[in-house]
């Protein structure tokens, strides 16, 4: 699965979404997604709950591990996505669609997000 040219990455293996009125949208990419195994437990920031970029702001649980959940940017969180809290595989199965986690409505403009193709070569060891 390659990655969507119109989003933006995290060394912690997050992408993140062009902002609309404000808000992004943030997930976890397929090669983080392929590397955690099945996901099945998800556990998500609050609405409300402020969110430093870099930091720890949710766990993601495989058959294999549990995984901090990395902010890619500062921000207060707008909306969380029930549907990855109620059916974990989505993160697995779609995780530019469906397997989304959270929204957030962004204040510090993010530095050191890479392109699709950075992140491409970053996770290729390049």
């Amino acid at each position: 699965m390659s990655n969507p040219q119109q989003l933006r990455y995290s060394k912690e293996h997050e992408w993140l979404s062009d902002a609309e009125d404000g808000v992004s949208t943030v997930g976890i990419t397929a090669h983080a997604a392929d590397a955690l195994g099945d996901v099945v437990f998800v556990q998500l920031p609050e609405v409300g709950d402020s969110v430093t970029a870099g930091e720890p702001c949710g766990e993601l649980e495989s058959t294999k591990s549990v995984s901090d959940l990395y902010a890619p940017v500062s921000g207060e969180i707008a909306e969380t996505n029930q549907d990855v809290v109620d059916d974990p595989a989505l993160v697995n199965s779609a995780p530019f669609e469906g397997g989304w986690l959270f929204k957030v409505r962004v204040t510090d403009e993010p530095e050191g997000l890479l392109s699709a193709d950075e992140y491409a070569s970053f996770t290729a060891g390049g």
